[in-house]
């Protein structure tokens, strides 16, 4: 679905053009076009290969989707696949954004994204200082918004395991707490396998040998680079703490179990004293004088409950009861 398709001249608007009419104003040296669409159909990206003469892999990436975030070079143009991140509900969702970047048009496309670049139009056009650069410079700005789109939704998973840890030490919360730290590592790879490729990309357009379109706005990408490095960085050390967390989470199992497991064996060896007694007062040999003994019976049962009560003493003594 087509969003908006404007031209540009020295950093300002000149107007809405229709589709049929990119391909006269991008022949302009003087000019740019920006073209954005939503979940582009078929017929649709193919009109666009027609009037800006992408190429033919690029375009297939795109109809495809599903891409490993990257930058790749076309001649004189270039293709970046980006992920948008976004929390709905609770749970992460991962978008697509295509960029489409020649000396005169960036061409966007954004799949499964609820979350819109109207706001980066707007700066642009509030800035024609910038926007002299052309298609370069919209190529960072869109970059740039969807990369600062990261930082909350890392702040948000950094909160989620905050609250974790507040209850790890919570008693009977343990199984609880492996499962919210299990589904809190799987978001926080989501989020990784978008950053970490993108930075990788992004490193390439700035310093040494860099695309062309980009060689006056290198700048500009070092700051993005600058950005997903503290992203990545943020992204690290969660994960560090997600796995220490586990094991933490883990090891107040293991103290609970043993707990139990002293209770047990403390219970188990009292009962084994006043089973051990009784089963040698029961054999019933005739030669066993306390059988007959008047006070035989209470003597017995004193006596286990004596060895009983001492057991008892020493094991509460210890901490096993």
């Amino acid at each position: 679905m087509l969003i908006n398709c404007v031209t540009y001249q020295e950093g300002r608007k000149l107007s809405d053009i229709p589709i049929e009419q990119i391909s006269n104003y991008v022949e302009k040296k003087d000019c740019f076009v920006w073209v954005a669409l939503r979940d582009a159909s078929e017929g649709e990206l193919r009109q666009m290969k027609h009037e800006f003469n992408l190429h033919e892999l690029a375009v297939e990436d795109a109809q495809h989707g599903h891409q490993r975030p990257k930058i790749e070079e076309y001649g004189d143009s270039l293709f970046a696949v980006i992920h948008t991140v976004e929390l709905v509900d609770g749970e992460v969702s991962i978008g697509e954004l295509n960029l489409f970047v020649g000396e005169n048009y960036v061409l966007s496309v954004r799949n499964r994204c609820q979350q819109n670049f109207l706001g980066v139009r707007a700066r642009c056009e509030h800035e024609p200082h910038l926007l002299k650069h052309g298609s370069a410079f919209v190529f960072y700005a869109l970059i740039d918004a969807v990369v600062d789109r990261y930082f909350p939704v890392v702040e948000a998973l950094e909160e989620e395991l905050e609250l974790v840890e507040e209850q790890i030490f919570a008693s009977g919360s343990e199984r609880a707490n492996i499962q919210r730290l299990y589904q809190l590592k799987r978001k926080i790879m989501m989020v990784k396998h978008a950053v970490t490729p993108l930075m990788e990309a992004t490193s390439k357009l700035y310093g040494g040998r860099v695309p062309p379109i980009c060689a006056n706005t290198q700048e500009y990408f070092r700051d993005v680079y600058d950005h997903l490095y503290r992203i990545n960085t943020t992204i690290e050390t969660i994960r560090d703490t997600i796995s220490t967390a586990i094991q933490v989470n883990l090891s107040m199992v293991a103290i609970d179990e043993s707990e139990v497991n002293k209770r047990l064996a403390a219970w188990a060896a009292i009962f084994a004293a006043a089973t051990a007694f009784a089963g040698i007062w029961g054999m019933n040999f005739k030669a066993m004088p306390e059988l007959e003994w008047r006070y035989g019976y209470p003597f017995a049962l004193a006596v286990m409950g004596s060895v009983c009560g001492y057991l008892y003493y020493r094991f509460k003594k210890t901490g096993w009861l």
